[in-house]
């Protein structure tokens, strides 16, 4: 098969530079977005990947020359797209983003209006079948020069507001207890966010590879990797720190360590978010992967709630989710996602809300 059609997996097309995803591929998606979804308006964002820009600009190609205007937020984490679908009358969403997978990879992921995912149920397989056809038939066009169909925004700002207020720490009475944090953004693009909201909140933060670099001159941003681990956890050791933090390249994911370095494994940050949420909002569903069933099953039935099980994957979980209407859903691999932050998954909320003692965990 063409390494440019199997990219397209069940919730998400990932693949190696140029050999699987390249110019032509993005142009061609781009076209078949506006054809088949069909949208107007799509927002546009990429992530730390050297690749990034280049498959961007063929992608903007695809979609202007099929009519569509587009908003171009730039770098980003992939929850920055995902909060302007959800904010924004944006017709569609695309993050270009290689997640935490090798430097030399690179993905798509797409939402419609609203953050829907769009997964192997829902068009994403029919995405993959225009664009065989156009590569197939070398239809994709030359891209037509059209005046002000792209712009230039960042909703960065608003969102890191959003964060504020819905973590708690938007509350200038809020009293929280003094915090020492150390946060590894793993030369991802966490950095983009992380200094503003150390900029502005009531905690110790200590930044370690702060800086966007898709060298990854540190290793590729996966905490999942035991080999990933170590420097995260040398430095909270080092500054004494409360805990730690860290993300994979786009940021979606977070992973936690205890005060003494330990790596916290996703199964147990599952059951202390669900039970946190649950105290304030009784009798909600909870969603979970198959991977943490008992642990996550017996907490959640004992705080009240109902826990539900949800297929693997990022697009899965969400469609989940919005059927049973879930307060919190959580997998193993550290995705966690929030019914207010449009059912989607963020690598911001989770620690955000770890550290506060009063804020929607308490009411």
């Amino acid at each position: 098969m063409d390494a440019r059609l199997d990219a397209f997996k069940a919730y998400d097309i990932r693949g190696k530079v140029p050999d699987a995803l390249n110019a032509t591929m993005a142009q061609a998606l781009g076209q078949s977005v506006v054809e088949l979804l069909p949208a107007g308006h799509v927002i546009v964002g990429y992530d730390v990947r050297l690749s990034g820009p280049m498959l961007r600009d063929a992608l903007i190609a695809g979609l202007t020359s099929a009519g569509a205007c587009v908003t171009d937020i730039g770098m980003c984490g992939t929850e920055e797209v995902y909060y302007a679908a959800a904010t924004q009358p944006f017709d569609a969403g695309i993050m270009i983003t290689g997640s935490h997978n090798p430097a030399d990879e690179n993905g798509f992921k797409i939402v419609r209006s609203g953050a829907v995912p769009v997964s192997s149920a829902s068009g994403l397989m029919a995405l993959r079948d225009h664009v065989a056809q156009m590569l197939e038939g070398t239809s994709v066009s030359t891209p037509q020069p059209r005046p002000r169909a792209v712009t230039h925004e960042s909703f960065r700002p608003s969102y890191v507001r959003w964060l504020l207020d819905y973590s708690g720490f938007g509350n200038n009475s809020l009293k929280t207890p003094p915090l020492k944090i150390v946060a590894d953004a793993g030369n991802g693009c966490a950095g983009l966010v992380l200094r503003e909201l150390a900029a502005v909140l009531p905690l110790d933060i200590v930044l370690l590879h702060a800086e966007p670099d898709g060298t990854f001159p540190n290793g590729v941003p996966n905490p999942l990797l035991p080999e990933r681990r170590a420097a995260t956890a040398t430095a909270v050791r080092t500054a004494q720190a409360d805990f730690g933090v860290a993300w994979d390249g786009d940021f979606d994911r977070c992973f936690l360590y205890d005060s003494e370095g330990n790596f916290i494994e996703g199964y147990y940050c599952i059951g202390l978010l669900a039970a946190a949420l649950l105290r304030t909002f009784g009798g909600a569903k909870i969603v979970h992967d198959t991977r943490v069933y008992w642990n996550t099953r017996d907490i959640v039935l004992a705080c009240g709630g109902q826990p539900v099980m949800g297929k693997t994957g990022h697009a899965f979980m969400k469609e989940r989710m919005r059927a049973e209407d879930a307060l919190y859903g959580g997998e193993m691999s550290a995705h966690h996602y929030f019914r207010d932050f449009a059912y989607c998954d963020s690598g911001m909320l989770p620690w955000l809300l770890t550290c506060i003692a009063n804020g929607p965990f308490t009411g």
